[in-house]
């Protein structure tokens, strides 16, 4: 099931589409999907935005995704990264108060994994992170070191805006539980091999029991 509508963010209102499992069914988690860089491009549609979406309904979960502000029709300017952050905060107090009793989770694509990575890491109420090719060189992810959270990571083995090297120097300073899969051939758009995302999110999160 999936549905489109708009819900109040700091800047206006903000576009959002929810992918929820079959009717009557409580979803395991409920995830927040955070969009590439709003200056390039990135919108809620993004194919590997769209296709992460999809994997994880597969495995059970209630997935919202959004348009951070002056993307599509949601209200504002991009400002920088900090009123992003701001947008997606908005976005997790609304799953959390839709689904009160499960797990909440952040993942995010690119710049989008930077916003849902340091946002999730420092929020209590999120229980799981995933980061997509997260733009390591552009970015702190300082909020991510002695964090304690299980943290996933999906990267392009070719990535030519975020290299490989990169993601593994980060990935090497961070805290068990995490992990990392690396998509042979992958560019950082995932160019030919989109389904590839899912079919990682789902090999990675589709046992994972967490705390329990």
């Amino acid at each position: 099931m999936s549905r489109t509508f708009e819900f109040a963010g700091p800047a206006g209102r903000l576009e959002a589409l929810l992918d929820e499992p079959d009717q009557g069914r409580e979803p395991r988690a409920a995830v927040v999907m955070a969009h590439p860089h709003p200056e390039h491009g990135g919108t809620m549609h993004t194919k590997v935005v769209f296709r992460a979406a999809k994997a994880f309904q597969r495995i059970g979960c209630a997935v919202l995704r959004f348009n951070f502000r002056g993307v599509g029709v949601s209200d504002g300017a991009y400002d920088g990264g900090e009123g992003e952050r701001e947008d997606f905060r908005a976005a997790l107090e609304l799953m959390a108060g839709r689904y009160p009793t499960v797990e909440l989770w952040t993942a995010g694509f690119s710049f989008g994994a930077w916003v849902a990575l340091s946002v999730g890491a420092t929020n209590n109420r999120v229980a799981l992170l995933l980061g997509i090719s997260p733009a390591v060189a552009r970015r702190s992810f300082d909020e991510l070191r002695d964090n304690s959270k299980p943290k996933f990571f999906i990267h392009g083995e070719r990535d030519e805006l975020c290299p490989l090297a990169d993601m593994r120097q980060l990935y090497g300073e961070l805290e068990e539980p995490k992990e990392l899969v690396v998509i042979d051939g992958a560019d950082h758009l995932f160019d030919g091999k989109t389904l590839e995302v899912g079919d990682a999110i789902e090999d990675l999160l589709s046992d994972w029991k967490g705390a329990s």
